[in-house]
């Protein structure tokens, strides 16, 4: 078995550290969820769409074509229990849930 010269032990144990390190640092997203919206936002629901939303600063109302979610049933973290809920659910123009859409399977 051949040795490698003086001080690249070192180095390659060093690259294999960071290497372990940066694959258990993407493990560990689960603890820091990804919010919906920033700071100073909150999220909209497109009008007749199961899937688009966006967000809108908090001192400004919806835009046209999108209605605020239910009081109480807002999603605020991607994955979160209303995330889930309305990610296949349509509204009409008054903010009201009125359908499943058939083209999204079901989370």
């Amino acid at each position: 078995m051949r040795r490698l010269p003086a001080g690249h032990a070192g180095r390659l144990l060093a690259v294999a550290l960071a290497a372990i390190l940066a694959g258990s640092s993407t493990a560990g997203c689960d603890a820091f969820p990804e919010h919906i919206c920033g700071g100073g936002e909150y999220p909209v629901k497109q009008i007749g769409s199961a899937t688009g939303r966006q967000c809108v600063p908090d001192d400004r109302d919806p835009p046209p074509g999108t209605v605020r979610y239910p009081a109480g049933k807002v999603p605020r973290t991607v994955g979160d229990k209303w995330d889930e809920h309305w990610s296949t659910t349509i509204f009409d123009a008054n903010g009201n849930p009125v359908a499943e859409d058939p083209t999204v399977p079901p989370p």
